[in-house]
């Protein structure tokens, strides 16, 4: 039995939908145009290694909270960086309140904090929220250090 969690993302070229995994190693094409896509996927305390740390591309992690206004804020420009950089990065959600091991392990005192991981080695850590242009300055940045 196959229980390989996915998720549905739209193509931002051609419009269609597509289902990836959320844990897969390379870099996700669009099943019509063959562009890259976003990926945009949540993880937790359980399947952080999975999703994370095993990932071929760099991760830009967000740890957010549901009451937290600027993390509702930076939200959707963090999508937009995932977009801009399709296939050159994956963004992860983890919400914080949910995932209180992962709280503790990457030292959590203010949301939102953003990690740009590369093979599960933390290479950038910013707390607060940002607009899309500063956030994908700041990716890039990060991954040109690597």
């Amino acid at each position: 039995m196959n229980t390989t969690r996915t998720t549905t993302v739209t193509c931002p070229n051609c419009g269609r939908g597509n289902r990836i995994p959320e844990a897969a190693e390379g870099r996700p094409r669009c099943g019509h145009c063959k562009q890259p896509l976003p990926w945009l996927v949540d993880a937790g305390d359980d399947d952080f290694a999975e999703v994370v740390e095993r990932a071929a591309v760099p991760v830009v992690v967000d740890l957010w909270a549901t009451w937290c206004g600027p993390c509702r804020m930076v939200s959707p420009a963090l999508e937009q960086v995932a977009r801009d950089l399709a296939g050159r990065i994956k963004l992860v959600k983890v919400d914080v309140d949910r995932n209180p091991q992962l709280s503790r392990r990457f030292d959590v005192q203010a949301v939102p904090t953003l990690l740009v991981l590369d093979k599960g080695e933390t290479i950038a850590r910013q707390a607060g929220a940002a607009p899309a242009h500063v956030l994908r300055a700041w990716v890039e940045q990060a991954m040109a250090g690597r």
